[in-house]
């Protein structure tokens, strides 16, 4: 059967394959800073709010499968043990941060969108 003949998707899951992406792509940057803590030292705080981030979202790959709540969760706390180290070591970096939540603001945007039109029964026709 062709994408055609399956029917429209569930954005539920459009939802859930960018929360996963997005996941994995702090697993895959937190990661890899521990694994270059043995060469280039982290201050020790660093280190273990960075680890238990990444041991939260490796599980939530099992306990968060189907709970939006608590995959949002894991990811505004990993990535919340990456930002505010930076900015409270160094408050000049706060500057390009807030420029960049424009971006991560019409994403969410978009996803808050895309996750309630399938809520309304028929899609709508048009754009």
């Amino acid at each position: 059967m062709s994408a055609a003949q399956q029917g429209p998707r569930s954005w539920r899951q459009v939802e859930q394959v960018a929360s996963f992406t997005l996941i994995g792509c702090l697993l895959a940057f937190i990661g890899s800073r521990l694994f270059f803590a043995v060469w280039w030292p982290l201050h020790p705080l660093d280190f273990a709010i960075s680890s238990v981030a990444v041991a939260l979202l490796v599980g939530s790959f099992w306990f968060a499968m189907h709970r939006r709540g608590w995959r949002i969760a894991v990811i505004v706390f990993a990535s919340a043990t990456q930002l505010v180290p930076v900015v409270a070591r160094e408050p000049k970096v706060l500057l390009p941060l807030l420029g960049a939540l424009i971006p991560v603001g019409v994403l969410v945007g978009c996803l808050v969108a895309l996750s309630k039109k399938g809520s309304g029964g028929r899609p709508h026709s048009g754009s």
